[in-house]
């Protein structure tokens, strides 16, 4: 109980932490019987919340999503329902989280900041041509599409 009030935890993790106890395979399911009864144990439930997180509080693509998710211990037929769910909408918001990345980038050559804003998207979870899109977007809209020989013509008429 104690583990439950630090944070959700999924129905594979609640069977690590009571096999560190003294407890019988039999006592263990029970206790995960009951509290799956009682609603403290939800991979469902469980898996929509770090869906949500994922996505609002750290920009996450369907990748990482389903990598964090996995982790945790969750089955693979509740982390497909969880991410079904999802719309469709991995390259918004990978352009999204690319648009607020691109203004820091302004120093950089184009060349160099494509390639750390794609690898800052890739370890996102968003897959090669959603990053490398978003990437060119982002950085064409913040003016780093630019020429970089610093050289500008003017037309004088």
């Amino acid at each position: 109980m104690r583990k439950l009030r630090a944070r959700s935890l999924s129905t594979s993790e609640a069977r690590q932490v009571l096999r560190g106890h003294d407890l019988t395979q039999s006592q263990i399911d029970d206790v995960i019987d009951d509290f799956c009864r009682r609603g403290y144990l939800d991979d469902s439930i469980l898996a929509e919340q770090l869906v949500i997180s994922g996505i609002e509080r750290k920009g996450q693509g369907r990748v990482a999503l389903s990598r964090a998710l996995a982790q945790r211990g969750i089955p693979r037929d509740v982390i497909d329902m969880a991410l079904g769910d999802l719309p469709d909408d991995d390259a918004e918001r990978a352009l999204e989280f690319a648009r607020t990345k691109a203004r820091s980038m302004a120093r950089l050559e184009y060349d160099t900041a494509l390639r750390r804003l794609t690898g800052q998207l890739a370890r996102r979870g968003y897959g090669g041509s959603v990053a490398m899109s978003a990437a060119r977007t982002a950085l064409s809209e913040a003016s780093l599409g630019k020429a970089t020989s610093g050289v500008r013509f003017v037309d004088s008429e």
